[in-house]
């Protein structure tokens, strides 16, 4: 835990995580997993009046994601870059699409700039130009030399991982470890970058058996 307060020095770049930005954004993560265990609020409105149990999930929904989100935004204040990343993640699931690149946006590209993998694929989305723009690939290409930094917020939630063998019911989150972003930044450079595609693919074939890499190395043989 004491690494968490201490500087991050990567290559290019210095990444300091402000230790009372951590402590919100770890007093964050139980309220988080609670809403995360009832995200499917579809389903829970429409038999709520006849299931009580349901109706309980969904008035402490209606409590614990309010406290995170404002955990969250306090923490992404302090410049949390895992916080920003959770922050979009959270508008990314209960704003409307339209709503969602000016929300999110901002916050996964900081994120991302201070080394976070996590916002990488949730950028390929949502957030164009930024994500046909010199700056993203530049970004994905520092990503490898700052991976060490991040291990301790490992696993993390994620909307899409194309690399990840998890396969959620519903609404329900991808969860991802730290390999699993990891091989998703290569297969999002093997997109970018035509020249080296094969090599980028691999790499995120060797990292976690990509499934998605592997099966366009093979189409391309």
């Amino acid at each position: 835990m004491l690494l968490m307060c201490t500087p991050f020095v990567a290559q290019a770049q210095e990444v300091i995580i402000d230790p009372h930005a951590d402590l919100l954004y770890r007093q964050a993560l139980p309220f988080l997993e609670q809403a995360d265990a009832g995200v499917d609020n579809s389903s829970m409105r429409s038999v709520a009046n006849s299931d009580p149990e349901l109706s309980r999930q969904g008035q402490a929904l209606a409590h614990t994601l309010p406290t995170a989100v404002a955990l969250l935004k306090k923490s992404v204040a302090l410049g949390h870059p895992v916080a920003k990343y959770r922050l979009a993640l959270y508008y990314m699931t209960y704003l409307p699409a339209a709503q969602i690149p000016d929300a999110a946006c901002p916050l996964l590209e900081e994120s991302l700039s201070q080394g976070f993998a996590p916002p990488a694929s949730a950028i390929a989305t949502w957030c164009p130009p930024y994500n046909a723009s010199p700056a993203y690939r530049e970004a994905l290409d520092a990503l490898p030399s700052m991976a060490t930094l991040y291990a301790a917020y490992y696993p993390q939630p994620a909307t899409v991982l194309a690399c990840s063998r998890s396969r959620p019911q519903g609404l329900e989150m991808q969860w991802g470890r730290q390999r699993d972003f990891q091989a998703e930044v290569y297969r999002l450079l093997g997109d970018l970058d035509p020249d080296r595609r094969q090599v980028l693919l691999q790499k995120a074939v060797e990292i976690n058996g990509c499934a998605s890499a592997q099966q366009r190395l093979t189409s391309h043989r």
